[in-house]
């Protein structure tokens, strides 16, 4: 940011603070603390930031779909430039995944959410030989629409998510030379 940017922005920000009571069957009630740039408590009421303070959870779901789902955990490039490339592939990927879920979902009557990524990518992976097949391309979306509306998530409001690793680690070396350094009867 240049000094002039810095210099346009406000001397200081107006933030309106709500109290939101958690009650969990199961847990002790306890109390959270937003705070929000959203000032006007008609418009947006403490029953509308706590819905959507709770529909947070979405962004982690998102991110663990890029890196996980759309196998971006680690980047195959070294060289800064085509790490960028690879980053770039991937949004751009994703954004088109999540717009064909959009689609399907207004098409559906149900929102985006509850239309599963992994398997509207699964969809979108399995109909790219047919593409070439269907001559009318409406019909292509009518067909992947309908497609990617089969594939919903369920209604998990307090599902927990362990952060572990699920698989194992295999019993192997890490590769730390190169492969033909590790041929019999070679140093």
């Amino acid at each position: 940011m240049t000094k002039e940017e810095y210099q346009d922005y406000p001397a200081s920000i107006d933030l309106r603070e709500v109290r939101i009571r958690v009650q969990q069957k199961g847990f002790r009630t306890r109390e959270i603390i937003v705070h929000t740039s959203l000032l006007d408590d008609v418009e947006y009421s403490k029953e509308d930031i706590a819905a959507l303070f709770r529909r947070r959870w979405q962004a982690e779901l998102h991110l663990r779909s890029l890196k996980t789902v759309m196998q971006m955990e680690h980047l195959r490039c070294k060289k800064p430039h085509r790490v960028r490339n690879e980053v770039r592939a991937h949004m751009i990927a994703y954004n088109l995944i999540r717009q064909v879920m959009s689609e399907a979902a207004s098409h559906a009557g149900v929102q985006p959410w509850q239309i599963s990524f992994k398997g509207a990518m699964t969809t979108l992976m399995e109909m790219l030989p047919v593409l070439g097949l269907i001559r009318d391309p409406t019909d292509l979306c009518c067909v992947l629409l309908s497609c990617c509306q089969q594939h919903h998530v369920g209604d998990r409001p307090d599902r927990y998510e362990p952060r572990v690793i699920k698989r194992r680690p295999k019993p192997y070396k890490l590769m730390q030379k190169p492969r033909r350094h590790y041929k019999p009867g070679e140093a």
